[in-house]
This record gives C-alpha cells, structure tokens and sequence, in this order.
C-alpha cells in the first residue's frame, strides 16, 4: 500500500481502535492529512519542500510552534542519517515523532474511573475558564465513576456564575450523584469545605468540585482558587488530591497559554482535553503533551454523558493516522 493509500481517511479505523476517538479527531485527521497528501504527491525523498509542508500542517492543527519544531528536527535527522528515507515512509516517521512525544512526559496510559484510588474520599478540584466545558466534564466523571462502582459527591463551587449551579445539579441528576450547593454568590471556599465534609462523612469514594471560571479580575480568580485549595486541606489531609485543568481544543493555541496561567497558580495535575469532535484544532493535545509535563488525562469527544475517555495517548495516534 503507498502513502497516499494510507493517508485516505473516512474509512473505517483499525480493529481495535476505539470509534468515538476515531470521530473525534475526523476534522483534524482530514485538514492534518489532507495537507500532507498533497505536499507528497509525487515526490520520491522527504525534501526540504516535504518538510516545509509537514511544518504548516501541524501549525495549522494547532500542535504548536515548539512541538512542531521538534517534530521536523527529529525527522530531518532520521532522514540524514538513513539517507534513503522516501516519502513512502514518512507517515511512518511522523507517527512515530509524534507518539514520542506524547510518550515523553506522561505514563503509558492514565488510570481508569475503575482503578482503586489512594484516598477516600479522593477529592478532585475542577479548574478552567467558562465556555470550556468544565460543568459537562465533572458531569460524564461522575457517571464514569459510578459506572465503575463508585459513590460520588459534587460541589457547586461556582457561585458567581447565575446559571452554574443549575446546570451542574442537572449533570448530577443524570449521573445519580448527590450535590452540594448553596446560595448564588455564596463564598466558594464554604462550598468547597461542605463538599468534601459531606464526602467524608458519607464515607464517598470520589467527591468532585467545580469552580469559577472567571472573576472581575485574572489575579482575582486565581486567588479565590487558591483559598478553595486551603479549605479543602482544613478538612482533609492532602486535599485536593487531583487539579484537573478542562480545556477546549477549539480554542487552539490560547489552550497553551490556559495551561501556562492555571498551572502558575494551583499546581495543576492534570488535563481535560474537551469538544475534540467539533474542532480541525485536535493537535493541540500533541502541543499540550509536548510543552507541560502534565498528563492529558480525558478527552471529551461528543455531547453523550459517556462520551468522555481516558486519554490513550497510542490510540490518539492511530485515531490521528487513521
């Protein structure tokens, strides 16, 4: 099979390879290959012209400049050292660079929702801006979790934004958990402190807590933040045990800049990558793994509560490569 064979998309992925990331990352895939398809088109060797045209297609999916500089450096460097390198073989080249970054700062494959957790309650504390997702994700979590046998508590921690506590009460309806709430403009820190002494109290595996996204001001929000962390702590050791950053990727590059800021601030653990199936942005997860040595943890590739996955950073790969 020749490299343009390999490069058509729209047909069905490999066995094995799961379909809702394979849809996920259609816009992607077909914008991503589709630019290297033509840059190949009847070349015989990997030429300055191959690489240029690899450079604008993983830019333009948003991998970022830094990744994507380290990708073409690695493949300029395999060509110059096997020296006979054709374009047949560079999709082969690319996968690889790629899978070796992804592979680079994170571990093989991130814990499942059935994996036994080091802490009870486990206390996740959710950070983002508004409009990323942040309600959705806490919401198909928490029906994970309780789909792998786990008791799950939610806090509305979000107490500035008018409509957030509803719609997470809503998300916490479908997902069968319970919900700690108080009034709108009630101090987030209070919410943050009832929800974990409930967890506690209920003996609850896993207690998730949602927080503003936006405050009148950037060094205001992530102060408020902050004073939600110490709370948490006051009422149990180590708390929160995960900071989970949710990102959209159809916001591309600013995603970069969300992890730079959040990660400044309340020393995030981990990351939630969102609406991937709505987005030709999906290399965005490549520039997030290769720049922060922070695991992606969960990709949100649709609007079904189950429709959130354990980032499977080979599988993403294939998806991508499909």
């Amino acid at each position: 099979m020749g490299l343009l064979d390999r490069f058509k998309t729209g047909e069905a992925p490999p066995p094995g390879m799961d379909k809702g990331l394979d849809r996920g990352l259609d816009k992607t895939r077909t914008g991503f290959l589709g630019k290297i398809r033509r840059a190949v088109r009847g070349k015989k060797t990997v030429d300055d012209d191959v690489l240029d045209a690899l450079e604008e297609a993983l830019i333009s999916s948003d991998a970022g400049v830094a990744a994507t500089l380290k990708i073409i450096d690695r493949i300029r460097e395999r060509v110059a050292e096997e020296r006979y390198v054709s374009s047949e073989e560079l999709q082969g080249l690319i996968r690889d660079e790629i899978a070796s970054l992804l592979l680079d700062n994170a571990p093989e494959r991130p814990a499942g929702f059935d994996a036994p957790l080091p802490n009870r309650p486990h206390v996740i504390m959710v950070v983002g801006v508004n409009g990323v997702g942040k309600t959705t994700t806490i919401g198909k979590m928490a029906r994970r979790y309780r789909d792998a046998g786990k008791s799950v508590l939610l806090g509305a921690g979000d107490t500035f934004r008018a409509a957030a506590a509803e719609q997470l009460s809503i998300w916490a309806e479908r997902a069968d958990a319970p919900l700690v709430r108080q009034a709108q403009g009630s101090d987030p820190a209070s919410v943050a402190y009832d929800t974990v002494a409930s967890a506690r109290a209920r003996n609850a595996d896993v207690a998730i807590v949602d927080t503003a996204g936006r405050l009148h001001t950037r060094g205001g929000l992530m102060d408020e933040l902050a004073k939600i962390r110490r709370a948490m702590a006051k009422c149990v050791d180590g708390a929160p045990h995960e900071v989970l950053l949710v990102l959209d990727a159809s916001t591309g590059q600013n995603a970069l800049r969300q992890v730079e800021e959040f990660a400044r601030s309340v020393e995030v653990t981990g990351i939630a990558v969102t609406k991937l199936d709505g987005t030709a942005k999906g290399g965005v997860v490549i520039g997030i793994s290769s720049d922060f040595r922070i695991p992606v943890k969960y990709i949100g590739v649709g609007e079904r509560i189950e429709d959130l996955e354990v980032f499977d950073r080979r599988a993403f790969v294939d998806a991508l490569f499909g």
